[in-house]
């Protein structure tokens, strides 16, 4: 099946089998059965197969699955055996957060760069990584070549960073500003991050459960 008739619904249910997998594996599992790995996440068995032969079905008759094998085969699936170089633009708290916390390198990614525009920040270093002048920005992208930017800017300055990042190699964007790439930007790869529209449905889950 080409990547392009494989649903979203799929792909996003991938990192979750990854995770559960990574899980299993370190209890001690082996071998799991499509019905039995259904109830662990809350799935339907036949839901799990329709997912994975997309891909091309990984299991065996009346064997199931191999844990570490069907983990392996995701991971690579969803390219977390790449070391893809990345940068992050905005060194605020959530830029900082990002840096810091997250764990680039069993994700598929490497962060080789953070770019901010506060002299105050300038220096400063997050980590191993020095924060860099927003400035240099250019200079940087065309030595180190990075193919991933994180924006944790402005609404407004990330409309105006993008075409450049795009014309600068960038084809990937983890993206927490509110400006919408894919309306100017369909061919590259965007991953929008609204943490308050996250809320605010949690919100409503809670609320619409009570009222009659």
């Amino acid at each position: 099946m080409s990547k392009n008739t494989i649903s979203n619904s799929v792909i996003r249910r991938l990192p979750r089998y990854y995770r559960f997998l990574g899980e299993l594996q370190a209890n001690g599992y082996v071998r799991i059965s499509s019905r039995e790995l259904a109830e662990k996440m809350g799935l339907t068995a036949s839901q799990i197969r329709q997912d994975f032969n997309c891909f091309g079905g990984f299991g065996q008759q009346g064997y199931g699955y191999n844990v570490s094998g069907l983990r392996a085969e995701i991971g690579r699936i969803l390219g977390l055996d790449k070391a893809t170089p990345m940068i992050l633009l905005g060194a605020g708290n959530l830029g900082r957060a990002i840096a810091a916390h997250i764990d680039f390198e069993c994700k598929g990614f490497v962060l080789i760069g953070i770019f901010d525009s506060s002299p105050e920040m300038v220096g400063e270093k997050i980590g191993e990584l020095e924060i860099l002048d927003i400035s240099g920005l250019e200079d940087f992208c065309r030595k180190n070549h990075p193919v991933g930017a994180i924006l944790c800017i402005p609404k407004e300055a990330a409309a105006k960073e993008t075409d450049k990042l795009i014309d600068l190699g960038i084809r990937a964007f983890w993206n927490f500003t509110h400006y919408d790439l894919k309306i100017d930007h369909k061919d590259v790869a965007v991953e929008n991050v609204h943490l308050g529209d996250s809320l605010a449905t949690l919100s409503y889950r809670l609320n619409s459960g009570n009222e009659e």
